[in-house]
C-alpha cells in the first residue's frame, strides 16, 4: 500500500510517497481503509523537527485524523462492522491506504457528511470541543473572542460556541469576514484594519490558534477573572498581571466527544468547511498550503474514491 513517511527532518523534499507492507489490526484494534484524510499544522510541524520534541522515531509515517471503512476488526471490537463508515484522530500514519486505529478512539461518520467533508472533524473538532469545554467551561450567554475563526479549528470553534447560545466574537480578515458571519458570529473584527485588542473587551473566554504576539495582545481583551485557552501557546506572564486564567489545550483521542460532535453535525448545527481538496500524490502542495496558513476551512487529502 502507499503511505507518506519521512526519514528526516526538514522541508517539503524530505516527504515521500512509499510502497509499504499492510498492516494487521491487533486486538482491540480496526483496520481501516483509508478514503481522506485531514491535513493540520502538527504535519508540517512534524516535518520540520517536531517529531524529535515529540518523542517520535524516524522514520515517521505522516497524518493525524482519517475517515474511511472498516476493512477488518481485532479481537475482541464490538460495535464495528466491515464497510461501515468511521473516523478517529491517530497518532500517526492517516496519510495511507490503510490504517489501524485503536477501537476505542473510532466513532461513525456522520450519516449527512461525505467521507471528504467528515475528514475535517476529528483532529480540528476535537481541538476546538477541549479547548472551549474541557479547559475553558464555555457555557451558554458568556462572551468569547477566537482569534482565528476561518481556519479548520476556528470555524467549528464559532459553531461549537453558537450551539451552546454563547456570544462570538471573530477575528478574521475582511477577506473571510462574510463566511465567518455565515458561520454564526455575533461580531466580526478586522484584524487588518486595526489592532482587534483596540476593538473589542470584556471577553469571558479567549480562544486562540494563533499564538506569538497575538497570544499576547488577546489579553488584554479579557475581563478580570477571565480565561486564555491556546491551542499553539504556553501560560505566560501575562496572565497573572490581567488577573486571569489561561490553559493549554492538547488534543486528545476521544470518541464520546466525536460522537457529540456527529449529534451537532446531524442536527443541522455544525458544518464543517473543506477549503481545498488533493490527491495522496499531492501531499506536498497541500503541506504548502497548510503552511501559509490562509485555508478557509479545512484543507484535505482524498486517497480512495
Amino acid at each position: 500500500m502507499k503511505a507518506v513517511v519521512i526519514h528526516e527532518y526538514g522541508a517539503n523534499d524530505v516527504v515521500e510517497i512509499a510502497d509499504v507492507a499492510r498492516p494487521a489490526p491487533g486486538p482491540g484494534q480496526i483496520l481501516v481503509k483509508v478514503q481522506a484524510a485531514g491535513v493540520n499544522p502538527i504535519e508540517w510541524k512534524i516535518r520540520n523537527g517536531a517529531g524529535q520534541r515529540l518523542g517520535m522515531t524516524l522514520p515517521i509515517y505522516l497524518g493525524s485524523e482519517l475517515v474511511g471503512t472498516v476493512a477488518e476488526v481485532g479481537e475482541g471490537v464490538e460495535g464495528f462492522m466491515q464497510h461501515e463508515s468511521v473516523f478517529a484522530l491517530v497518532p500517526s500514519g492517516a496519510f495511507a491506504e490503510y490504517a489501524v486505529v485503536e477501537a476505542v478512539d473510532v466513532a461513525h461518520v456522520p450519516a449527512n457528511l461525505t467521507m471528504v467533508r467528515a475528514a475535517a472533524l476529528p483532529l480540528a473538532g476535537l481541538t476546538a470541543w477541549q479547548a472551549l469545554f474541557d479547559k475553558a467551561s464555555l457555557v451558554g450567554g458568556q462572551r468569547l473572542l477566537i482569534t482565528n475563526s476561518s481556519g479548520g479549528v476556528g470555524s467549528l470553534a464559532v459553531q461549537f460556541a453558537k450551539a451552546v447560545g454563547a456570544h462570538v466574537t471573530a477575528v478574521t480578515s475582511s477577506r473571510n469576514e462574510a463566511f465567518v458571519r455565515g458561520l454564526g458570529a455575533d461580531e466580526v473584527i478586522d484584524y487588518t484594519s486595526q489592532p482587534f485588542e483596540e476593538q473589542v473587551s470584556d471577553m469571558d473566554v479567549v480562544f486562540d490558534t494563533v499564538g506569538g504576539d497575538t497570544f499576547e495582545r488577546a489579553f488584554q481583551t479579557l475581563k478580570k477573572g477571565g480565561c486564555m485557552v491556546t491551542a499553539v501557546a504556553f501560560p505566560s506572564d501575562e496572565a497573572r498581571r490581567h488577573g486571569v486564567r489561561v490553559e493549554r489545550a492538547f488534543t486528545v483521542s476521544n470518541a464520546k466527544q466525536l460522537n457529540e460532535i456527529t449529534d451537532l453535525v446531524e442536527a443541522g448545527k455544525v458544518t464543517p468547511h473543506v477549503e481545498a481538496i488533493l490527491s495522496l500524490t499531492d501531499v506536498r502542495e497541500a503541506l504548502a498550503l497548510s503552511e501559509a496558513g490562509r485555508s478557509r476551512g479545512k484543507i484535505v487529502l482524498q486517497i480512495a474514491g
